[in-house]
């Protein structure tokens, strides 16, 4: 069990601001603009678009992000940055193609772009900056260059003959990132913004902001995205689709603001975004927990979570989706529901799926989930998983991943985003853009009736789950972490070793919260194409240790050791609303998330 005393680095202190995110960059360019006057939101949207820059394998402009953002004195708010499924897409036209899932790559696995239209909302609605002094920072590296991580080079070079032969506006971008100390240029991506900064033209800062968002759906980035979504690309079908994206579609679409989905735990107030994402499964995960916990770190503790986890997925697969009212929120989050659902579990480990009954309806779980059982998506790639980051297939699949922005200002303004979608191997480059569309619908099932069918004008049920914690009602902590299906694992023992552990310097041990050893179960359908799962699967860092490894497998879990720092990318933020004082960590998994703060 790690303790705070034993951390890879301090939890940041100050009082000015503090910014931590899945890549340096983008924290440090957040803390530029704090240091110029900026606040939480505008450094925010800065790391944003930095991050499409420098993890361009991990999320971009057309992909999608969730936002919870804390005003200082106002209300905890999500904003929606998840767009729909175009009006044509039906799973009768998809089945008409001969396909029985929605692929993980290529135009026909593509929503309605919602991340630039959501970041321009935060900035335009609680930010004090202009459009241009957010942009410079992702303009600068697109134009000039940054050295890119290691794994996006191994990224690319995984897809390279794909780029080569199918994709060739995705090889001019990225195949010079695969030579040894080569800068990483998206010269494409820096004219855009630049073109779009000259033509958004207003009066005010908020009208100029108003006019980038017109040209983003209506103006040349929407023609583009169109023609791009008409071309017929390879996909992980093996064949050569194209989407169904149009100019209504991008026309119609607004990124909104929605009251979060709330648990209260022992003091603390869990604020997530509603069923059209995950969230809510780590509500349920923490109304499953009994009234007293085990040691953390033994194996009665990671049992009883990764039950609880099992349970909470489970009801994920069967309820959650944007189906509005029908999803029965409120009753998966009762006290009565969780204490029979807690009868569950037992000393063994679950092998099975066991959705619950909410008022007394029928759960409904599809059907293809049964076929794909004792598989992975990872593994039916033939391909390893890593430090959550994606893998790739021959054809650009993936398993998926993203990046994660937490920002605090000395005014108290909280916010925290986990901007994904749009990976460099998720589509081609749009040639005149230089940045792909997204594959979020490879999320929804061409089964009817379930809560996740891909419908037009819904939001495919997404896997994107940032944290803000609450104490007495007053925001305290903002956080979240890539990793598609294990964002809300990872998150969970995070979460309660920060509200048990002792403090640190009379503040939160973020650092040592992440630092932890961390584990996942493979036990519910993977989210991404091919929409695979592994039965009473658990992946265990090795620094758990063998006895509580040997104990877990006598209790039935499928363990699997994996790398002593393999599991989870958290990122973190926090204020003491008594002191004023800031906290900031980072995780070291995967070494390119940094905190950064004074």
């Amino acid at each position: 069990m790690a303790d705070h005393l034993f951390t890879t680095r301090p939890t940041l202190q100050g009082t000015f601001g503090m910014a931590s995110s899945t890549h340096w960059l983008a924290s440090q360019c957040a803390m530029a603009v704090l240091e110029d006057g900026g606040n939480a939101f505008d450094a925010a949207v800065a790391a944003g678009f930095v991050l499409h820059v420098v993890e361009p394998h991990l999320n971009g402009p057309a992909g999608e992000v969730p936002i919870i953002l804390a005003p200082a004195g106002g209300e905890v708010r999500v904003l929606c940055g998840q767009g729909p499924a175009p009006a044509g897409a039906s799973v009768a036209r998809y089945r008409s193609l001969g396909l029985d899932i929605v692929p993980g790559t290529g135009p026909l696995a593509a929503a309605v772009p919602g991340a630039f239209d959501a970041w321009m909302v935060l900035l335009r609605d609680h930010g004090t900056k202009s459009l241009d002094e957010v942009l410079k920072y992702a303009i600068g590296y697109a134009e000039s260059g940054h050295p890119p991580v290691e794994k996006i080079s191994e990224t690319v070079g995984t897809v390279r003959e794909l780029f080569e032969t199918e994709w060739t506006s995705s090889a001019q971008v990225y195949l010079p990132a695969v030579r040894p100390g080569a800068l990483l240029y998206n010269r494409p991506l820096a004219a855009t913004w630049r073109r779009l900064l000259a033509e958004a033209t207003g009066a005010t800062r908020e009208a100029r902001i108003d006019a980038a968002r017109r040209i983003w759906r209506e103006g040349f980035i929407a023609e583009a995205l169109v023609r791009q979504s008409s071309r017929p690309t390879r996909d992980t079908s093996g064949e050569r689709h194209a989407g169904t994206l149009t100019g209504e579609d991008l026309a119609s679409f607004r990124a909104g603001y929605e009251p979060p989905a709330t648990y209260d735990w022992n003091g603390w107030t869990l604020c997530k975004a509603g069923p059209w994402s995950q969230g809510p499964a780590l509500l349920q995960q923490l109304a499953l927990l009994p009234d007293e916990l085990p040691e953390r770190g033994s194996a009665d503790h990671v049992h009883l979570l990764v039950e609880g986890c099992k349970l909470a997925m489970a009801d994920r697969e069967a309820w959650y989706g944007d189906a509005g009212g029908d999803v029965p929120l409120e009753a998966l989050l009762s006290d009565a529901y969780n204490e029979e659902r807690r009868k569950l579990i037992g000393d063994r480990a679950s092998l099975e799926l066991r959705p619950g009954s909410p008022l007394g309806r029928t759960p409904r779980l599809a059907e293809l989930s049964a076929d794909v059982q004792g598989r992975t998506a990872f593994d039916a790639l033939g391909l390893a998983s890593g430090a959550g980051e994606p893998t790739v297939g021959e054809y650009g699949e993936t398993r998926g991943d993203t990046c994660h922005v937490d920002v605090v200002d000395r005014w108290g303004n909280m916010v925290a985003a986990t901007p994904s979608g749009g990976w460099l191997q998720s589509n081609p480059v749009v040639p005149e853009l230089g940045f792909p569309l997204g594959t979020r619908l490879q999320m929804t099932w061409l089964e009817p009736g379930l809560p996740n069918t891909l419908t037009p004008g819904r939001r495919p049920r997404t896997t994107l789950t940032p944290s803000l914690a609450l104490r007495a009602g007053v925001p305290v902590m903002a956080f979240g972490t890539p990793g598609g299906d294990q964002q809300d694992q990872w998150q969970l023992p995070f979460f309660l070793h920060v509200a048990s552990a002792p403090a640190v310097r009379g503040g939160l041990d973020l650092q040592g919260a992440i630092d932890a050893p961390n584990w996942h179960t493979d036990h519910v359908p993977s989210s991404f194409y091919p929409r695979g799962m592994l039965p009473g699967h658990l992946t265990v860092e090795s620094r758990l240790g063998p006895d509580v490894v040997g104990e877990l497998r006598r209790r039935g879990h499928q363990v699997t050791v994996g790398a002593p720092w393999s599991e989870g990318r958290l990122s973190a933020v926090a204020r003491d609303p008594e002191t004023g004082v800031l906290s900031a960590a980072a995780n070291p998994r995967g070494m390119q998330g940094y905190a950064v703060g004074r």
